[in-house]
């Protein structure tokens, strides 16, 4: 079975994943050792009668001018503490460059069994759920002993398929399932290289930042995209999508190079005002740090 596995998706130095994301993860505490999750979920729980004893910062003084007796605000906390992944497997995923390790998709799997690992070491649950891709098992919330293999599991059988250029309809119905069980206090991690999504995407993501959820995207893509290094004569054909161009490298980059950037940043546009957050990460970076700068980001700090 991992022989087919491996064929489907280069991992390359990346394999085995269950070892990588446990050395990933170790790396991360020795810098790191806490939950993925930030304050959020305390909600007002309604007043009770002032009692000799209580925190007088809790005090109600409008509720005193309105009852005329010492009212104190109390406090619930309805935090949903799942971690919620969301992979891109569609097709554009599965590129690997000569001076990669592995395939971007091999890489955001190793970054997010890393983070499941942590999250699940903290006793909260984590749930899966995928963009595009064939072979893709989601998992509902869960945690305990056995929910890291079962996440390792899943990420090793995906295999990345998929056309989102040609399906406008992916993302929504992607995130559905996250737009229905994540709740207040809920991490939710995509994990995409951002290319060939619909236009309103940046929107889709930006309103689960909603209702007390925090939404981090980490744009997971090869050195080569990020540096453009061609030169002279160039035909390029794209991922997904039936888009061919022939041009002359060296004059093409800086035109590449600002759209790419364009695309992070009308995602941070969207994300960021509701508290979101945009990681840049490149596979040849350690993933160490890509996860601590997720963690960085969940916990309310600049990524």
């Amino acid at each position: 079975m991992n022989t087919e596995i491996r064929g489907a998706l280069d991992w390359g130095l990346l394999a085995p994943l269950h070892l990588t994301a446990r050395t990933v993860a170790d790396g991360v505490y020795a810098g790191i050792h806490r939950s993925p999750k930030r304050g959020a979920g305390i909600e007002f729980g309604g007043h009770r009668n002032y009692v000799p004893g209580d925190d007088l910062r809790w005090l109600d003084r409008h509720a005193l001018m309105r009852h005329t007796r010492l009212l104190v605000r109390e406090f619930e906390t309805e935090t949903d503490r799942t971690l919620r992944l969301v992979i891109d497997a569609s097709r554009s995923m599965s590129f690997r460059s000569s001076e990669a390790p592995g395939a971007k998709l091999a890489y955001a799997a190793v970054l997010s069994a890393a983070l499941a690992r942590i999250a699940l070491a903290s006793g909260d649950p984590v749930a899966l759920d995928w963009l595009g891709g064939r072979d893709c098992r989601a998992l509902p919330g869960t945690a305990g002993r056995e929910a890291f293999d079962r996440i390792v599991g899943a990420l090793e059988d995906a295999r990345p398929g998929g056309d989102l250029t040609n399906d406008p309809g992916a993302v929504e119905r992607s995130l559905l399932p996250v737009v229905r069980h994540a709740r207040r206090g809920a991490i939710v991690v995509l994990l995409s290289d951002l290319l060939d999504l619909p236009q309103a995407a940046p929107e889709r993501l930006a309103a689960l930042a909603t209702r007390g959820r925090t939404v981090i995207a980490v744009r997971v893509l090869d050195p080569v995209e990020t540096t453009f290094p061609f030169e002279g004569p160039v035909r390029l054909r794209s991922s997904e999508g039936d888009v061919l161009i022939e041009t002359d490298g060296a004059a093409a980059r800086e035109g590449y190079l600002t759209a790419l950037e364009g695309i992070a940043a009308s995602l941070e546009d969207a994300l960021v005002p509701r508290g979101g957050r945009v990681v840049r990460a490149v596979t040849t970076d350690n993933p160490v740090a890509v996860v601590r700068a997720v963690l960085a980001a969940a916990g309310g700090e600049a990524a």
